[in-house]
């Protein structure tokens, strides 16, 4: 392919038209599933009460303390998430070229919460910042041995391979958090996040992700057009100027942030960073200067639905919203296998 031939292909994977009409329409509902998620749950309330407790909160309305201290972090922390997790798989299908790449199924959320069951094991009193940065560890090591473990067949890694170790490595940390949990009697702590689920997430936990959150961010936007490059084959991106070394580096780098902080608010949910960027490029395209922030937008809106779902399927009681989101998950996970794991 000559450089005219990659730089046509390159102008062809451009929606700009579309693509600002689907962020558009999806800041939209991911605004009224926020109104809808604030407003509901096992104390409805109303709109009005809602938008009081904005803009002339009063401390003395048990309703108004609802809304400020336990229902605005949790919706605001499941919006983060969703988009932790989604920005994460996209930049793992775009890095990789692998269609069924997703932090749950490659091992990295198994490794976070690895790392958790040890943070708790061993230091039970440990603050929550140095929490994100073990799980930030936990990632890392869950990635770093399911790529290696991936590569020692003599064909080279693909799709199903990655995902067999994948499952085979998050099987294995499972079983080791597990087991740490049984031992310390931790595991009471740990069901929250093996279950996944927002309910313990405040005002200060928020303060502490969101900046790590931003940064991730921009820095995945800094290195989405290299990425849109390295989707197409690394032949394309080398022959285009990229540095592809330096680039896998650097988004290894977000992917690992990331993950671990979304499981560190969450726990080990799977297929967010499935099914996301798969929808998400279905309608804008293969540029991930319109991806990622697709994915921002439709990640957390996913998330915030199945936490919404979560809470008022039986109230009072809450179902775990990794349940929920794999329902999903699984079928979409088997439609990409059935096509042998090509991109949507």
């Amino acid at each position: 392919m000559n450089k005219l031939e990659e730089r046509k292909e390159v102008k062809e994977t451009v929606r700009p038209v579309r693509g600002m009409f689907i962020l558009g329409i999806g800041s939209i509902l991911l605004l009224l599933s926020l109104v809808l998620a604030v407003s509901l749950g096992s104390a409805d309330m109303s709109l009005q009460t809602v938008w009081q407790s904005i803009f002339q909160f009063d401390s003395g309305v048990q309703q108004h303390q609802i809304i400020r201290e336990i229902r605005f972090p949790r919706i605001f922390g499941a919006a983060i998430v969703g988009s932790c997790f989604a920005v994460a798989g996209a930049l793992m299908q775009g890095m990789t070229r692998n269609p069924l790449a997703d932090s749950g199924l490659l091992g990295l959320n198994a490794g976070a919460v690895f790392m958790l069951a040890c943070c708790f094991a061993f230091f039970p009193y440990l603050p929550y910042l140095y929490m994100i940065l073990f799980s930030f560890l936990g990632a890392a090591l869950g990635a770093g041995i399911v790529y290696g473990v991936g590569s020692l067949s003599k064909n080279g890694l693909t799709p199903i391979r990655l995902v067999l170790a994948g499952a085979a490595v998050s099987a294995l940390l499972g079983a080791l958090s597990e087991g740490i949990a049984l031992y310390y009697e931790i595991g009471q702590d740990l069901a929250f996040w093996y279950a996944g689920g927002i309910s313990g997430i405040n005002w200060s936990h928020l303060q502490i992700i969101t900046p790590w959150l931003l940064l991730a961010l921009i820095a995945a936007m800094t290195v989405s057009r290299s990425i849109t490059l390295l989707s197409l084959g690394e032949e394309v991106a080398v022959g285009l100027g990229i540095k592809t070394g330096r680039v896998k580096l650097t988004a290894s780098f977000i992917i690992v942030v990331l993950a671990g902080l979304a499981v560190s608010v969450v726990g080990a949910v799977s297929f967010v960073g499935l099914m996301v960027p798969h929808i998400v490029r279905w309608f804008i395209g293969q540029d991930y200067r319109w991806i990622i922030p697709g994915t921002v937008i439709y990640g957390a809106l996913l998330v915030v639905l199945a936490d919404l779902a979560a809470r008022t399927i039986s109230p009072p009681h809450e179902m775990p919203i990794g349940a929920l989101i794999a329902l999903l998950g699984v079928p979409f996970f088997l439609y990409l296998a059935r096509k042998g794991g090509g991109m949507v």
